[in-house]
């Protein structure tokens, strides 16, 4: 089993900047690969970014330039810097696990940026 803890969300304004961190605990060993997904009010949840074992990156293409993911895979953490950052990029923001088994959510971190 894999718990995920999100923190670092919060109101911010358009242009600024936030750091989110999940941190992971359990059965780490089996993670395979991180990732943040977002969704926002009467949207699909959408991928953000992710990242695996071997260091392969993914972003989404509205993000990419702004945001970056980065994992201490020892440590089963993975952050999600966000700068320039957009009305649209108001959500909900979830970290992801990927196991052998399953997928693994944590709770969500609110991400408010103002107008």
């Amino acid at each position: 089993q894999v718990q995920l803890v999100e923190s670092g969300g919060g109101l911010v304004q358009a242009g600024g900047s936030l750091r989110l961190s999940c941190s992971a605990s359990g059965s780490i060993n089996s993670i395979r690969a991180m990732a943040w997904y977002r969704q926002a009010p009467g949207e699909q949840r959408e991928l953000v970014a992710r990242v695996t074992n071997g260091g392969s990156l993914i972003y989404e293409d509205y993000v990419k330039g702004r945001f970056t993911i980065s994992r201490d895979n020892a440590k089963g953490t993975v952050y999600l810097q966000m700068n320039s950052l957009k009305p649209e990029d108001t959500a909900v923001y979830y970290c992801n696990a990927v196991s052998a088994w399953r997928d693994y959510w944590g709770q969500g971190t609110q991400v408010t940026v103002s107008s």
